[in-house]
């Protein structure tokens, strides 16, 4: 049965309480400024695991199959003994994969850092270890950043802004204040999460809709170029086998999400990774159930 319409008022009230809490502690944490290469104990303590108070982002890199999280406190990859500080202290925000060792990136630089604040888009071809600006050094602090074949897409403050080659750039407009982005693989599909509800295009952000019946989802990430999971800001985890046209409710993660990436596994089944204040949560049957 369709959601009432007090429901959907709520969950987009709940919406804009998540967003507002996720910026404001995007503004307020403070850069750890160490060159260790692994995480303090204080750092390990302050989430159960996690590497930093709050996670930017995560993403699979195919080129070691490891999974690499951009926090606060630098970019960091697990491995079997944990996670591992990967190249310099930056303050890293928006953050992408667009395949084997090749990161996109935003944010602030830590001290002993040789780039202006903010970094603007930063590329990586050596899966973090070092860092080259791209464009809009001083200028842009890209809070979330999606790749594709097509380019790179990000939000610049409140203008989502698209670009092919990473330096010069073109103005989208998704219709909605927009939160989070999530690009097809081929870049044609493109979601933008907001309070409204996730804005659609299907022909790479020349035109949007907002789909009245689909889920309001505070973060999304495409598998391939139809299979696309979200998160909802209750933790409640959808997801589409049409791009986003429509959606089904798979589990929950029980709490808001800070971090969402997905890949398509050798059986076909769906890999969801969710980072939650306290865990980094693994789904291998497209969200039905969730491991620590």
């Amino acid at each position: 049965m369709p959601p009432s319409t007090t429901t959907r008022r709520t969950a987009r009230a709940t919406l804009s309480a998540a967003v507002m809490a996720l910026v404001l502690a995007s503004c307020s944490a403070t850069t750890d400024t160490g060159t260790n290469q692994t995480p303090s104990p204080a750092e390990a303590a302050r989430s159960e695991g996690l590497p930093s108070d709050h996670v930017h982002g995560v993403a699979f890199n195919p080129a070691d199959d490891k999974v690499y999280l951009a926090t606060h406190d630098g970019l960091f990859r697990y491995d079997e003994t944990g996670p591992v500080r990967v190249g310099p202290v930056i303050d890293l925000m928006g953050f992408t994969a667009a395949g084997p060792d090749h990161f996109y990136s935003s944010g602030h630089p830590g001290a002993g850092v040789d780039l202006p604040n903010p970094v603007g888009l930063i590329e990586s071809t050596d899966a973090g270890q070092t860092w080259t600006p791209l464009s809009r050094q001083g200028q842009t602090d890209f809070h979330t950043l999606s790749a594709s074949q097509a380019g790179v897409v990000g939000l610049d403050g409140t203008t989502v802004i698209a670009s092919a080659d990473g330096q010069s750039w073109s103005t989208l407009d998704p219709g909605v204040a927009t939160h989070a982005l999530a690009a097809s693989p081929d870049g044609t599909t493109l979601l933008a999460t907001s309070a409204s509800g996730p804005a659609r295009s299907t022909d790479s952000g020349i035109t949007w809709t907002v789909e009245p019946e689909a889920p309001l989802l505070q973060l999304a990430h495409f598998a391939d170029d139809l299979t696309v999971a979200g998160v909802a800001p209750d933790g409640g985890v959808f997801l589409s086998t049409d791009a986003g046209a429509t959606w089904e409710l798979r589990g929950t993660v029980g709490e808001a999400p800070q971090a969402i990436t997905t890949r398509l596994q050798a059986q076909g089944d769906i890999e969801i990774l969710v980072v939650v204040a306290d865990a980094l949560l693994r789904s291998a049957d497209g969200g039905s159930s969730f491991t620590r």
